[in-house]
């Protein structure tokens, strides 16, 4: 589930202190571990459609006894690195027949990122 941790103070190799309402600090999230079962499914269900909207992300987190935010998001970073290992693997070939790729930081189109680039839950 969602577990909120307690945030750090000022130094952030002191000791933490409990969260307060207007606080001087933020929550953070504590990551979702996915269990081996959850992930198997999860890439499943990915190799069918790299996106999984409506009832069906509804149905699947059930399934799994996960929140529908949690699927969401598990599919959001999958397609993610998903593209990154596409464009790893055309970089690849490309090399082999000696074209040269130009060196960008993110090679990805702006827009296909736009939807995918969040992986906190809120």
């Amino acid at each position: 589930g969602l577990e909120l941790s307690h945030c750090v103070g000022a130094n952030s190799l002191g000791p933490t202190v409990p969260w307060r309402p207007g606080g001087p600090c933020k929550m953070k999230r504590v990551r979702t571990v996915f269990k081996p079962e959850q992930l198997e499914r999860l890439e499943q269900e990915f190799l069918k459609q790299q996106y999984m909207v409506g009832t069906e992300r509804v149905d699947l987190a059930a399934t799994l006894h996960l929140t529908e935010t949690q699927v969401k998001v598990w599919f959001q970073n999958r397609r993610i690195k998903w593209r990154k290992q596409s464009m790893e693997q055309k970089a690849a070939k490309l090399s082999q027949f000696g074209v040269l790729q130009p060196a960008t930081a993110d090679s990805t189109d702006a827009k296909d990122h736009e939807e995918d680039t969040v992986d906190v839950e809120l």
